[in-house]
């Protein structure tokens, strides 16, 4: 079966035609390029590799959070190209907030799932996750929120932007049936903004 990846670059842009709220952030492939970006986002910022052969950066150590100066910054670019199949550098704003995983999968008993839980780096750790079959209804997403540890006790605010982007993701399984697998990780909720800050998706 045909199969094809958009990384980081491609499924942020593909999502934000989609209409959702996208960190913005700065693809560079120089030392000039992060002084640029720097220049405009300011710090502290978040730095990450990207390239379409690459699919757990995190464990290629090409992410690095919470950095603090210029000078680290540029530390982290240098090392960051040294990783193999690189062929930029993402830089963004350090957004704080909870970290969740919003996203679909195709499955051959259900077609598409539902998948909602805890994000960030360790996710495969912490298994704190929920499913529901596509469609879904405003108690389906409520109710799958409640299932998980990270979904409990959320504010009300939290709660409307998690279903919003929820609904939006089961709408886009319908309107495009090929997408195998759509991860959103970390899709970060501060105050009363969500925000996604990565993502992949996988067309079959």
């Amino acid at each position: 079966m045909f199969m094809k990846i958009f990384a980081e670059k491609e499924a942020e842009r593909f999502l934000k035609r989609q209409g959702f709220d996208i960190l913005d952030g700065f693809f560079v492939s120089s030392s000039f390029g992060v002084k640029k970006a720097l220049k405009k986002i300011g710090l502290p910022c978040v730095m990450k590799i990207f390239g379409k052969k690459i699919i757990h950066k995190a464990k290629l150590g090409g992410v690095k959070l919470n950095i603090k100066t210029y000078s680290e910054a540029l530390h982290v670019f240098a090392n960051f190209k040294k990783i193999k199949n690189v062929q930029g550098v993402l830089v963004q704003k350090r957004l704080s907030g909870k970290e969740f995983l919003l996203g679909i999968k195709k499955t051959l008993e259900f077609e598409h799932v539902l998948v909602f839980g805890a994000g960030g780096s360790k996710v495969e750790e912490k298994k704190d996750v929920s499913f529901r079959v596509c469609p879904v209804d405003k108690k389906d997403i409520r109710t799958m929120i409640k299932e998980t540890k990270i979904g409990k006790r959320l504010p009300k605010k939290s709660i409307e932007i998690l279903y919003e982007n929820l609904i939006n993701l089961c709408i886009l399984s319908d309107k495009y049936p090929k997408i195998s697998e759509l991860d959103i990780n970390p899709f970060t909720v501060s105050k009363s903004v969500g925000k996604v800050i990565d993502a992949r998706i996988v067309w079959g």
